[in-house]
This record gives C-alpha cells, structure tokens and sequence, in this order.
C-alpha cells in the first residue's frame, strides 16, 4: 500500500541508526585569499552542508563573524558551493501541481528557511491590503530577497468583498504572481512559496547579511556558484540543531524537505554520494535489518510524496516493534504527533484528533496524507497498559478525507479502549 506521509517513519527511523540522535549539519564560510588591512584578497565561499534549519539570523551571525575577524572589504567573488549533495532537486515522482508550493521545494546542500517551521527553500509571501480602494497591495517577503521577481496583479478592493487573493510560483522561475482581490482594512494573506534554484536564494540574502554588517565588495563582487577550493581556510561555521531536535518540527509537522534532506545526507555519510538513489539504498539496508521484508517493499523518496513508494501494513508495523530497544528509540516515540494535544509542537498533526476520548494523549502516530490515501501508524496504550503497536493505510478512496480520517480515529479509540 502507499503510506503518503508513513514514509516518514522508516526515514527518520534510518537516520536516527546511520546519523545517531546528536548528529548536526554544518554550513562553512571560507575563503581561498588574504586578509590584509581590513580587506579579504580573495574569494568568500558559502559551503552549504545540507542544513534545512539554517535562517537569516544564521547568515547574520556569519556575516558578524567576518566583522570579526577584520574583514571590511572583499576583492572577490562571493560563491555558493551546495555540492555537497548532487544537483538533483527534486524526487522524481514529485508532480508538477506540488513544486510551487512549501511541499514540494526543492532540496539543495545549501538553502535557507524562513522560520522555525524550518520549511527550508521556502519564502514567506504576505499581501497586505493598500490604505485605499483600487491601490495595489502591498507585498512583504520573509526573509527580504531579490532573487525573486513579484508580479502583482491584484488589487485593493472595498470593505464588502471577501478575500480571494492566490500567490503562486511559475514553474521554471522565480516569478511569484499575486492575483484576485483583497478588502481595504481586511486582513494580509500569507504562503510559503517554494524557491527555484534555492542555493542562489541563500546566497543573495548573505551578500545582504554581509552588506547589512558593513562588509562590501570592491569592483563588481559577483555571486555565484562553485566549488570551494581543497585548501581554503575556514573563517567561520554555523552548527545546526541536533538530529533529535529536528525530528520533532520534521516529524510532528510532517515536513517533506527534511525527509529528502535526511535521505541525501544518509547517502552523503554512508556512500559519499548524497543522491536520492545512495540515500534510499541506505534506508532499505536498514529498515531491512529490523525485520521488514525487502521483497515486499518499493522505496522512491523519503517524505512519501510518491505514489509509488509501496510498503505492507504490517511491515510498517514490524518495524515499530523491532525499533523500541534501540538506545535512540525515546527520541523517534518523542517526534510522533501526539492525539489531542493542542500544542502544536507535541500534538503536531493529531492536535485536532480523538479529543476528548480514550486515544488523547495516548495515541502516538504518524499521520499520511496524499490524494486517494491516507494513513495513521504509530503506537497505543490499552486500558489494562498494554502497549500496542497498529498501522492503518487507505488506498484508492474517493470523497472525503475526512470521513477517512474518523475511520482511523475510531479504531485507534478503539484499541485505546480496550481491555486484553
């Protein structure tokens, strides 16, 4: 069956036996010149390491850093180096009706997120409406970049119409277009718009984090892409969040460009290649060692976006059983949603879910979502303790989601329910 989003249990599970819980990534500035009299003779390389968590405060801090170290001038390129995984952005069943939006972005070495949702490769789109009828609307970006282009159709219109206002990215290009109307005093609309070509997305906004710290370019000062010379010189380093941490946000929040980056960066560490096709050779050799039947199995991303990737139900579920005495095993129960906790950091996807019954704050499961499928697999407590392990996967449905989710919730609150 498809697991829509389960697939997110075999990746992190992967990552957290190939990387282990404490693993980070990294992101390096270095350069290949001189510092002399305040001014860095040379190229400045920004080497990305895979980071999905990396934000604008990060450049700016390496951007300080370089204050630092006394730099006031380069006479240089200032070059995006994002070879640490292959070129390839994007898994190869993802349908082109996902690319532009945050679920789709694309996976680069080096990227950049707007928040602490962490949805890297991704810019935050408001459109507030102007002060008054027929004037064009205002749009903000987070963070503030020029590596896209707005195109702003839409308009200002009076108080007594509803919002209709789409914010969508052109495919092949960073041309974001705002169209339909939004009501004068009426509230802003807010999308996170997937970037094409996200190293260059992240570059420009630390040659803005450089400009902003009183670093400037003499002579033209290019940015672009490249390979970071063998023997260049670290001049300052940026370390991210622990695998452990990030498996909560990647997990409860089911975010699908972690899922890809930690396919990548398995490979990466495992085979030196950080492809999708090392990464998934990887994460088959694993889930395989606890049990689940490689015969039985098809693997083509690490998110669950693809149609394609196929596992049994009870595949899935030997593999929650076999995985509990690993010594990182608290932090993969700790990153499931939790049923009926309005935190939206714990409950995560289930928040809203079998409140009010026996499965809240009880039922720990990952939640799957893709058109005609849905899935729900995780872990439950029965009345008299009795830990139980279910995975419930729909295929090929049709009507409402919904009505498929009360499904799964019923029987979750079932085995919550029940005595043995």
């Amino acid at each position: 069956l498809h697991p829509a989003s389960n697939m997110k249990i075999l990746t992190s599970i992967a990552a957290l036996e190939t990387l282990g819980p404490d693993y980070r990534f990294s992101t390096e500035v270095l350069t290949d010149g001189t510092i002399k009299g305040g001014v860095l003779q040379g190229n400045l390389y920004l080497k990305g390491k895979g980071d999905p968590t990396l934000l604008k405060k990060d450049l700016d801090q390496l951007a300080a850093d370089l204050t630092a170290k006394g730099i006031k001038k380069i006479k240089g390129n200032l070059i995006g180096d994002d070879t640490w995984y292959d070129d390839v952005r994007l898994s190869q069943d993802l349908n082109w009706s996902d690319e532009p939006f945050y679920t789709g972005a694309q996976v680069s070495a080096l990227t950049l997120s707007p928040n602490e949702d962490y949805d890297a490769s991704t810019v935050i789109v408001e459109v507030y409406p102007a002060k008054e009828v027929g004037g064009k609307p205002i749009v903000k970006l987070t963070p503030h970049t020029d590596y896209v282009t707005i195109i702003n159709n839409a308009n200002t219109v009076s108080s007594d119409h509803s919002r209709a206002i789409s914010i969508e990215r052109e495919h092949g290009s960073n041309h974001i277009v705002i169209e339909g109307v939004i009501p004068v005093e009426g509230s802003m609309a807010r999308s996170w718009v997937s970037i094409w070509e996200p190293t260059g997305y992240a570059l420009d906004v630390f040659k803005k984090s450089l400009t902003e710290n009183g670093i400037t370019f003499i002579g033209k000062g290019n940015a672009t892409t490249g390979v970071t010379p063998a023997d260049a010189n670290v001049l300052a380093s940026k370390q991210s969040m622990t695998l452990e941490e990030l498996l909560v946000p990647f997990m409860k929040l089911s975010n699908n460009g972690h899922g890809e980056t930690l396919t990548k960066e398995m490979g990466k560490v495992v085979h030196d290649e950080g492809s999708w096709d090392k990464g998934l050779e990887v994460l088959k050799d694993v889930v395989t060692q606890y049990g689940v039947n490689g015969n039985t199995i098809l693997l083509r991303d690490g998110s669950g976006m693809s149609h394609k990737n196929v596992i049994p139900a009870n595949e899935l579920s030997q593999l929650l059983y076999a995985v509990q005495d690993e010594t990182w095993y608290p932090a993969f129960e700790h990153s499931l949603p939790v049923a009926g906790n309005s935190e939206r950091l714990v409950g995560g996807t289930l928040r809203y879910r079998m409140n009010n019954t026996p499965a809240a704050n009880n039922v720990k499961a990952k939640t799957g979502s893709l058109t005609g499928v849905s899935s729900l697999s995780g872990y439950v407590t029965a009345k008299n303790g009795q830990k139980l392990i279910f995975s419930i996967m729909v295929n090929n449905y049709l009507g409402s989601s919904s009505n498929i989710r009360s499904i799964e919730d019923a029987i979750a609150t079932e085995l919550a329910n029940h005595e043995f």
